[in-house]
Parts: C-alpha cells; structure tokens; sequence
C-alpha cells in the first residue's frame, strides 16, 4: 500500500483509514477482509471498507464441484492413454 502511493502522505492516511475500521468492525473481521483483498490483487481502502460494510469477509469462500456431464459426446479417460 505505501509503494503504491506517490506521495507518502496519502498511503499514511489510507492505513489509519484502514485502522479506524478495527475500531468499528473489529479485529478479526478486518483481518478477513484484508486477506480476501491480498488474494484479489487489491489493497485499496474503498474495497476494504466496502467489503466489511457489505459482510463479504463472513461470507464463506465455497468452490462448486465440478463433474464432466454424462452424455455420450463426452471422452472418458480410455481415449486419452
């Protein structure tokens, strides 16, 4: 976050904005948010804060299971060896 910023000054005052969070959504969530904003690519304040305002730290990371469709256009393992 301080690379990103020209000017020293404004990284400073995007991470008290970043502290002042802790204060209203606590410790734990900020962590959340923050981890979930590293793994996007992202360190900005005004997705951090949106996050925690919209509750997407809580929401639960899910990864559908993906299976192959069952339909006779579909190559089974056999063809690929």
């Amino acid at each position: 976050m301080l690379e990103r910023q020209r000017h020293p000054e404004h990284a400073y005052r995007a991470c008290l904005g970043l502290l002042s969070l802790c204060k209203r959504y606590g410790e734990a969530r900020l962590e959340a948010a923050c981890a979930i904003a590293l793994g996007l690519g992202t360190s900005k304040y005004t997705h951090i804060r949106d996050m925690l305002a919209n509750g997407r730290d809580q929401v639960q990371a899910s990864t559908p299971e993906w299976s192959a469709p069952a339909h006779a256009h579909v190559r089974g393992p056999h063809y690929y060896q």
